[in-house]
């Protein structure tokens, strides 16, 4: 009896041992089947490997990640080919004496291997003696066959190492497309033998400090990052951009441009109205060369030709454009466009690859072959399935990592849901997959990690997993994941805003509560000019003031901080009955924005308080719920010439006392100037005294931007703060 007892409680110790030992196995992305068994794997030099020679890259690059010469003969690593499993489909058995990985080819395999190598403890590089790794059996597969993330090389240059280390923390995480973006307005990084002022001129640039800055890729360069990601089976995209967001090569061989004339290399970030000249036979002739070097490099079957952000300004000004439209028939520029893109379809096709382009290339007509890359929400993807058209998903609402934690943070991305509502089944296979794109106006290498990580791990489960989604489950993997990411060196940011808060107005004062990204954080606060006390309960204020907050005990380099400005008046959370609607991509907190009390961050349209209108009239009413008598109403617009946001040309106030009968309180014109660079906001005020339950305000929009400006002839955004009343 006793002996029965020892062994029952040996038996449950020996439970509880393998029950710790599993709770901190995390791979990422989740396998879509994973089942832990008793006992562990030592991996030392007493072992040896079996393997088909299908997978001897794979075996090299498993040998060089555990610097295991693997000639033993105590237990084995068997790497084996089953040809019934599907392209990048595996099974990973690791048992006491064998640990058996089984793919029909070698990204199976190499999956398998980066799954395995997750499973390595933390110190693994320290003792490399004794591996212990828990025994278990995998079997996964990818929901998606394009899981991918852009970079940006083009507006900050990236080194080829840095390169070569996202495709390791690419591979790692199961993702197995690289793209790269590398022609753009302010850079051309990509080595033309044919057109040597590409990147003898192209590549650099004036930064507004004086500084020349720049780099490029030579063709040996592309060709060892090309070899380096093969070995670990990710693809690379090069995007040669066209037609538009080519003012680095126009400004190489101004030729290319509708008018001839000199160019510098842009040195600031926008959209801007000289590209390619579609009228020019010898603009053709110049990408099909370019193109012919870049497939000479690329093995790729993919050439991404951009397509998006091109202003027609110039084709409409233009003889040449103007004539093509008429030779070929076509209705208008938008046409013109479309014969752009088909024409430059025709001659990769030709060359036995396909293109990829934004989905604006929609705009005019599809190229019969073309996928298509939706970005500017979801429509233009669905409107490509239901064309029977690939679709590869990367919509600015999840995907842009360019986005500071505000716009998308992990939740966010994790929720991401790359196929539609709504597409039928056959519509829904030609959603491919998605990317996440690293755009680099504001992220100069250093910062890339901190934006990139952990944000892609949720972009990776998302396209690979199809698990059902447990936000909870993952971000607890994630947070066991780290350790992981330090061993690449990355400098990963935080889950979500690391200080945000919420406002809420109870009997016509604010109550601010204070949310930090993870428990262990510590937060102090002040008001106004007053002294530092730590937070620990929401504040009540009844009053306009500044509250900061800013972490403390911080073990990160920039500790977080905040700024909250708030302010006291008649309208505040009053109802806003909106009588034009603001855009989905800019809601700012929905309904109760302009009433809210908040002042809106003047460095970022994107921080939930900037309301935003595209090419139409802000026209607004507010119920104060009473006649109430005022002296003064105020309300601020936020300009940058570049992104198109530009300040209102007239401001109207009326009032009423039913709501339907309105007179005018006031009214006010501004000479808005959309050629005004950087950011600023311009606040209006109004001041006579008046009594009114209703105040309607109507901002005009400015229109079509002018000639002088990049993107001459494109519609204007109007972005609208806080309405203040008082």
């Amino acid at each position: 009896m006793i002996r029965l007892l020892i062994l029952i409680l040996f038996f449950f110790s020996s439970c509880l041992n393998e029950k710790k030992k599993g709770d901190n196995l995390t791979i990422i992305p989740k396998p879509q089947k994973m089942i832990l068994e008793s006992g562990v794997f030592s991996l030392n030099n007493n072992t040896g490997i079996k393997f088909d020679s299908l997978f001897i890259n794979e075996l090299n690059f498993l040998k060089n990640i555990i610097s295991l010469d693997l000639t033993g003969s105590k237990n084995y690593i068997v790497l084996k080919q089953n040809i019934f499993l599907e392209d990048e489909e595996y099974y990973l058995n690791i048992s006491k004496n064998t640990i058996t990985i089984e793919a029909s080819n070698g990204k199976g395999c190499m999956h398998a291997i980066q799954s395995l190598r997750q499973l390595f403890p933390i110190n693994y590089k320290k003792n490399t003696e004794n591996l212990e790794i828990q025994c278990l059996e995998i079997h996964d597969f990818p929901r998606f066959k394009w899981r991918g993330m852009l970079l940006d090389c083009c507006r900050h240059f990236m080194d080829k190492d840095f390169i070569k280390r996202y495709i390791d923390l690419l591979a790692f995480h199961k993702m197995n497309i690289l793209h790269l973006h590398l022609t753009e307005d302010q850079g051309w990084r990509i080595a033309i033998e044919k057109y040597p002022k590409l990147t003898d001129i192209g590549a650099w640039r004036i930064n507004k400090n004086g500084e020349k800055y720049g780099g490029f890729y030579s063709k040996d360069d592309l060709i060892e990052i090309i070899e380096y990601a093969k070995k670990q089976h990710i693809e690379i995209i090069p995007e040669i951009e066209l037609p538009g967001h080519s003012v680095a090569a126009i400004a190489s061989y101004p030729y290319l441009s509708c008018t001839g004339d000199s160019l510098e290399v842009e040195n600031d970030w926008g959209v801007f109205k000289d590209i390619y000249c579609a009228g020019n036979d010898s603009v053709y002739t110049f990408l099909e060369n370019v193109l012919t070097e870049v497939m000479e490099i690329f093995p790729s079957q993919y050439i991404h030709i951009g397509g998006d952000e091109a202003p027609k300004y110039r084709w409409r000004e233009c003889i040449k454009c103007q004539k093509r439209i008429r030779d070929e028939k076509l209705k208008d520029e938008h046409e013109l466009q479309s014969y752009f893109i088909k024409r430059i379809e025709k001659f990769i096709s030709k060359n036995g690859k396909r293109i990829i382009g934004w989905d604006e290339i929609i705009e005019g007509g599809i190229a019969p072959s073309a996928t298509i890359q939706s970005w500017r929400g979801i429509d233009g993807g669905i409107l490509a399935a239901q064309k029977n058209h690939d679709v590869i998903m990367s919509p600015t609402s999840h995907c842009y990592f360019d986005y500071d934690l505000q716009a998308i943070n992990l939740e966010k991305v994790y929720s991401f849901e790359p196929i539609p509502k709504g597409l039928t089944e056959k519509e829904s296979k030609h959603i491919i997959g998605g990317e996440c794109n690293m755009w680099s106006e504001h992220a100069p290498q250093e910062s890339i990690d901190s934006k990139v990580f952990p944000r892609i791990l949720a972009m990776a489960e998302v396209l690979w997993s199809e698990n059902n989604k447990d936000f909870k489950d993952f971000q607890s993997r994630v947070r066991n994941h780290y350790p992981k990411l330090d061993l690449f060196g990355v400098k990963y940011g935080y889950e979500k805003t690391p200080i945000d808060y919420d406002i809420k107005i109870i009997n016509n004062n604010f109550r601010v509560e204070i949310f930090k990204s993870y428990k262990k954080m510590d937060l102090k606060y002040k008001i106004d000019d007053n002294n530092w006390q730590k937070y620990t309960r929401p504040i009540i204020i009844n009053k306009s003031a500044i509250i900061n907050v800013k972490e403390v005990n911080s073990i990160r380099d920039n500790p977080a901080s905040k700024e909250i400005k708030l302010n006291k008046h008649l309208a505040l959370g009053k109802k806003i009955n909106y009588l034009t609607a603001y855009d989905k991509n800019y809601p700012a907190n929905g309904n109760n924005s302009l009433s809210n009390g908040i002042f809106g961050d003047l460095s970022n349209f994107r921080d939930g308080q900037w309301q935003g209108f595209f090419a139409k009239d802000v026209e607004v009413i507010i119920d104060l719920e009473e006649e109430l008598e005022f002296s003064e109403i105020k309300t601020s617009f936020f300009q940058y010439n570049l992104s198109w946001i530009i300040i209102p040309k007239k401001i109207e106030i009326m009032i009423s006392s039913n709501g339907k009968d309105f007179i005018i309180y006031d009214q006010k014109n501004f000479n808005s100037n959309p050629m005004q660079e950087g950011k600023f906001k311009k606040e209006f005020k109004f001041n006579k005294k008046q009594s009114a339950r209703f105040i309607k305000l109507i901002a005009k929009n400015f229109g079509k931007l002018p000639e002088k400006h990049p993107a001459a002839g494109s519609d204007c955004w109007i972005f609208i703060d806080e309405i203040i009343i008082k």
